[in-house]
């Protein structure tokens, strides 16, 4: 298990493979359908409310009840994925597949997707501190910001390649 600490420079993202185990520690963003393209929508207006070079995003939304990825090729989170990494997002972590234009555009950004299990107990017991950072009146979905210990993922798609 590789332990990756935020934030991530391109050396790190180089040095994960696709089935790689890592573990992320420090501070990581999260989002979803509805909060991801209203995100995307404010990076092309230059109205980006923090830098994202080195960032991690989890494809998820954050209650009470805890976190859990969400389906990260549906299209509205697919569609943000090349222009959150062209902003210097390197991680971008949430379950199943990725078209291969989506994994091609990833390594030309050098950033790399990877999954982790959809188990909220698990996850939710890593995170020490959250906040809402953006689009609040999404509820759960908005832009949340996390410190967390040790996400378990699995690299899924690296360098133009991917697990499935």
């Amino acid at each position: 298990m590789k332990r990756i600490c935020t934030p991530i420079n391109s050396q790190t993202v180089q040095d994960l493979h696709v089935g790689d185990k890592i573990e992320v520690y420090g501070i990581i963003l999260t989002g979803r359908d509805a909060a991801l393209p209203k995100l995307v929508d404010s990076i092309n207006k230059g109205q980006c409310f923090d830098d994202l070079e080195g960032s991690v995003i989890m494809h998820t939304a954050v209650s009470d009840a805890g976190i859990s990825p969400t389906t990260s090729n549906k299209e509205e989170i697919e569609e943000s994925i090349p222009c959150l990494a062209k902003s210097g997002v390197k991680i971008h972590i949430g379950k199943g597949s990725l078209g291969d234009s989506t994994v091609k555009l990833l390594d030309k950004y050098e950033s790399i997707f990877a999954v982790t299990p959809p188990a909220a107990a698990l996850l939710s017991s890593r995170i020490i501190s959250r906040k809402v950072v953006a689009f609040e009146n999404e509820g759960m979905e908005s832009i949340h910001l996390l410190e967390v210990r040790g996400i378990p993922c699995i690299v899924a798609a690296a360098h133009g390649k991917a697990i499935y």
